[in-house]
């Protein structure tokens, strides 16, 4: 039994969730404007494992959303993931951020473009086929009228996260869809954090940074 605490704090969105064997067993989230996690993180770890009836001591692993994302958001959810992980002696999972919103896309498409807000028209966005497989690395990228046309033009596309609203207004696509008011949410971290965790793909905690993608702007 692979019992794995997942964290997510890439964005305003809060969320931590305890699974066995890739399925939620508790969960707890703050979607709140403000940035909650210095507040609630530890809160929610502790309400989680009191709902599941679960010790600290008892997880298999830890699993932490790696970003891009807000600067202030991962620093806090990497380094209290990195102290549970060591202090516990238990491996370390990173989940690409953009891959958890992936997670969230239920209906047939050709490509799901994942993509979160970094200011004004520029977004974190990647690109993967309608199988959930990456196809394209993330990037930082200024938006306008033709971005991601190369993919509108061979099928549908589904745009996802808290990016797309900007993306919206300025593409007519016919064959562009858009799922709003979705967050990165450690809901979705469970499966894709115990796949790695049977694949023993860990991350050294001593030198585990998150992925900031570009250089630091206070959030």
């Amino acid at each position: 039994m692979a019992t794995i605490l997942c964290l997510e704090t890439a964005t305003t969105n809060c969320s931590v969730a305890l699974s066995e064997n890739g399925s939620v067993i508790a969960f707890r989230e703050d979607n709140s404007k403000e940035y909650s996690h210095a507040e609630r993180l530890h809160v929610f770890i502790e309400e989680a494992l009191e709902e599941a009836n679960i010790n600290l001591n008892d997880i298999s692993a830890i699993a932490i959303s790696k970003g891009p994302g807000s600067y202030t958001g991962l620093r806090i959810g990497v380094s209290s993931a990195k102290g549970l992980s060591y202090s516990l002696d238990k491996p370390l999972i990173s989940i690409p951020t953009l891959q958890s919103l992936v997670m969230q896309v239920k209906d047939q498409t050709d490509y799901i473009i994942p993509m979160l807000d970094a200011r004004r028209m520029e977004v974190y966005a990647s690109v993967y086929n309608g199988k959930k497989q990456e196809i394209r690395n993330t990037k930082a990228e200024v938006l306008n009228e033709n971005s991601f046309s190369e993919y509108l033009e061979k099928g549908t596309v589904t745009f996802i996260g808290n990016g797309v609203v900007k993306f919206k207004e300025i593409c007519n696509h016919a064959n562009a869809k858009f799922v709003e008011g979705k967050m990165p949410t450690a809901l979705s971290m469970a499966f894709l954090a115990y796949e790695k965790f049977q694949q023993n793909d860990f991350e050294d905690v001593a030198y585990f940074e998150p992925y900031y993608l570009k250089d630091f702007i206070k959030t």
